[in-house]
C-alpha cells in the first residue's frame, strides 16, 4: 500500500449541531490518519459543536449559508491538500479504512472513492432510505448510462483534480447526487470500497427527511439531466407533441380525404400548434447540446490543468 505521508491530506468534516458526535470523529481519523489535519465545518450549529471540534484538535471553520451543497462548496473552495477524504459528522462510518481508501486513491490513479455502506442494522440504514437510494441510483445510471451501488454515501475520497474542478451547484442534501453526476460527467476514474455503517450514537438525531429530501434529489436528477444531456431532455418533448398532433391529425385526414372539408378547424389548428412547439424544443435541445459540449470541454481543461501526484509523491 502506498506511503501515504508524502501526501497532503485533508479530513473534511460538514457539521450541523453534532455535539454529540464529533469528538469521537476528530478522535478516530487522528489515530488512523495522524498526519493529517481534519477540518470541521459547522453550519450555523446551534449547540457545543463549535466548541467541542477545536477542543478535540479539530480546525474550525464556519459557513453560515444554510445546506451541505454550501458547506461543500465552502470547503473545497478553501483547502489545499492532495487528498480530500469527507465524511458525515454522525460518526457512523468507519475511520479505519481511511488509509485504505486514500491509498486505493493513489494506487489506482483514481479521482473519486465512495465508502459503500454495508450495515446489518435496521436502524442504521433504513429501509426507506435503501430503497430511495436504489431508485435514484437507477435514475442517474438510466440518464448518464452509468452510476455507483451507493450513490449518496457520505463517505468518500476525493483527488485535488476532482476538488477543484466541482462547480458545486446543489444546496442541501442533493450535493451527493451532483458529485456523483461530476464523475460521470468527465468520465474520471472511480471505485467503490465497501465500508461498515453504524447507527447513530443515542443522543444524535438525523437531519435527514426521506420524502422532503427525496424529491429535491429526484428535481436534481431532472435538472441535471436537463443540464447535461439537453437534446435528449427536449427530445423527449419533441417526440411527445409529434404524437399527440399526428394522433389528432389522423381523423381530420380521415375526414378530409373523404368530403374534402376540414369541419373541425380548432383541432387542426391545435396539430399545427404542437408539431411547431415541438419542432422549438428540438431546436432548443440541439442549441444546447452544442453549448453543453463547449462547458463540458471548459471543465476538461481546468481538470487537467491540475498536476496528479503518483504513489511516489510526485
Amino acid at each position: 500500500m502506498t506511503n501515504l505521508s508524502s501526501h497532503r491530506i485533508a479530513i473534511l468534516v460538514p457539521c450541523y449541531n453534532e455535539a454529540t458526535t464529533i469528538a469521537a470523529i476528530v478522535r478516530d481519523f487522528n489515530l488512523c490518519l495522524p498526519q493529517a489535519l481534519v477540518y470541521v465545518f459547522d453550519n450555523n450549529s446551534s449547540d457545543d459543536t463549535v466548541a467541542i471540534a477545536r477542543a478535540a484538535g479539530a480546525v474550525v471553520r464556519e459557513v453560515h449559508q444554510q445546506g451541505k451543497g454550501n458547506v461543500i462548496r465552502r470547503m473545497f473552495a478553501d483547502i489545499e491538500a492532495d487528498i480530500y477524504i469527507m465524511v458525515d459528522g454522525d460518526d457512523t462510518y468507519d475511520a479505519s479504512v481511511a488509509p485504505q481508501l486514500a491509498a486505493r486513491l493513489i494506487d489506482d490513479g483514481l479521482d473519486m472513492v465512495v465508502g459503500t455502506r454495508v450495515s446489518d442494522e435496521q436502524e442504521a440504514y433504513r429501509f426507506g432510505h435503501r430503497f430511495g437510494n436504489v431508485m435514484l441510483t437507477s435514475c442517474v445510471a438510466a440518464v448518464f448510462g452509468r452510476s455507483f451501488t451507493d450513490m449518496l454515501s457520505g463517505y468518500r475520497v476525493f483527488s485535488r483534480r476532482y476538488v477543484k474542478s466541482y462547480a458545486a451547484h446543489a444546496a442541501g442534501f442533493e450535493t451527493e447526487t451532483e458529485l456523483t453526476v461530476h464523475a460521470l460527467e468527465l468520465r474520471m476514474p472511480v471505485a467503490e470500497v465497501s465500508t461498515s455503517y453504524k447507527s447513530r450514537p443515542e443522543g444524535s438525531v438525523s437531519k435527514l427527511n426521506t420524502y422532503r429530501d427525496g424529491i429535491r434529489i429526484l428535481l436534481m436528477i431532472a435538472a441535471l439531466f436537463k443540464q447535461e444531456r439537453p437534446l435528449a431532455f427536449f427530445s423527449i418533448g419533441f417526440f411527445g407533441c409529434m404524437l399527440a398532433a399526428f394522433g389528432l391529425a389522423i381523423p381530420l385526414a380521415q375526414t378530409y380525404l373523404a368530403t374534402g372539408l376540414v369541419p373541425r378547424l380548432p383541432t387542426a389548428v391545435l396539430c399545427v400548434g404542437l408539431a411547431l412547439f415541438g419542432v422549438i424544443l428540438l431546436s432548443c435541445g440541439l442549441v444546447l447540446d452544442t453549448v453543453t459540449r463547449g462547458r463540458i470541454e471548459q471543465k476538461r481543461f481546468a481538470y487537467l490543468a491540475i498536476p496528479v501526484r503518483g504513489p511516489a509523491g510526485d
